[in-house]
């Protein structure tokens, strides 16, 4: 059987050679995904990527190169019908593939209904005509919206996203468990926190250090600051994705993915400046309890359900961000 990283182009030889199961990871080559897959890979498991490479990067990737357990496949989750050749021999789809720009969706506004409410449409379509049952999909504490009860739990509602983003995660979700309903198939639904790590291509971490690397005197930080939020290592966020498809079976399965704390943006600001080792950094507050339209001013996630089934996170909060600082300083430089 061949293997290795394969183009549209030579898609038909996929499909030719792929005679085994494996896992199909849409946005496998993004940030968040290619930790997936480096977690599924380490856990013995072959997998298929489908990635558009609007946002991922092949270099994300290149480490498994001539492993023999990773195939590469470019087309968008937009083409129905490179969906369903994605999914021959498939046994389980991690949804992770999503505009990642929450702020984007200010400004285009159809992005989050296309790259996430359609592309979800278009994943669970193509799984039902080649009879793939299992989903785990990416969803986001942005479903709370700002939400009045905190640390939130799963059982939160009713939900009132106030992001575009948040709106198509929350819509992709029910489109799920409809799915669930009507067609048998079993899902996990994870509610991120803010995920962070390296290979970070957006965020405010990713922010804070281009803007050190335009003007090594001054930080801008949008807001007063005082926004504040749960944060989870993205090895983290896999290690706890792989954890509940392993360990729970409800026909949905839906969890908080979080470390339990919090931390706020002046702090993130403060890691920033100390990880980068300059002097003299003048940190500055554009004003208001946001940092645009659609941001949530804190959220806290109830990671209780998360807890109970045994997982625990390697960092919390302010680890992670330091450690994500650092990481991302390497790779960015100043």
């Amino acid at each position: 059987m061949e293997t290795g990283f394969w183009t549209r182009a030579r898609w038909t030889q996929v499909i030719q050679y792929a005679g085994r199961h494996m896992e199909l990871v849409t946005g496998g080559a993004g940030f968040i995904g290619s930790h997936l897959v480096d977690a599924l890979v380490a856990s013995g498991k072959s997998v298929r990527v489908l990635d558009n490479f609007s946002s991922g990067r092949m270099e994300f990737l290149s480490h498994h190169d001539g492993s023999g357990m990773v195939e590469v496949v470019k087309a968008d989750l937009l083409d129905p019908e490179a969906v369903r050749q994605a999914l021959v021999d498939v046994d389980v789809v991690h949804h992770m593939a999503a505009n990642p720009d929450i702020r984007l969706g200010t400004t285009v506004t159809d992005t989050d209904l296309k790259q996430g409410t359609v592309a979800t449409y278009n994943v669970l379509e193509a799984m039902r005509l080649e009879d793939v049952g299992r989903i785990s999909f990416s969803s986001s504490s942005a479903v709370y919206g700002e939400a009045d009860v905190m640390p939130t739990p799963e059982t939160y509602g009713p939900i009132k996203p106030i992001s575009l983003y948040g709106a198509s995660k929350l819509a992709s979700e029910a489109l799920i468990t409809a799915w669930c309903g009507t067609f048998g198939a079993k899902s996990w639904v994870h509610r991120f926190a803010n995920i962070v790590g390296p290979r970070g291509t957006h965020g405010v971490i990713y922010d804070f250090i281009h803007k050190l690397k335009a003007d090594q005197g001054r930080l801008e930080v949008l807001g007063n600051g005082r926004q504040e939020k749960s944060y989870m290592s993205a090895h983290d966020c896999v290690q706890a994705m792989v954890h509940l498809v392993d360990n729970t079976s409800a026909d949905v399965n839906l969890y908080n993915l979080g470390t339990g704390d919090t931390c706020s943006v002046r702090r993130i600001a403060e890691i920033v400046v100390e990880e980068s080792g300059l002097e003299g950094v003048s940190i500055e507050y554009t004003g208001g309890d946001r940092g645009w339209a659609g941001d949530v001013p804190k959220t806290s996630l109830n990671v209780e359900s998360l807890f109970a089934t045994g997982f625990r996170p390697d960092m919390m909060s302010e680890q992670a961000i330091r450690h994500t600082a650092s990481a991302l300083i390497s790779e960015i430089g100043l």
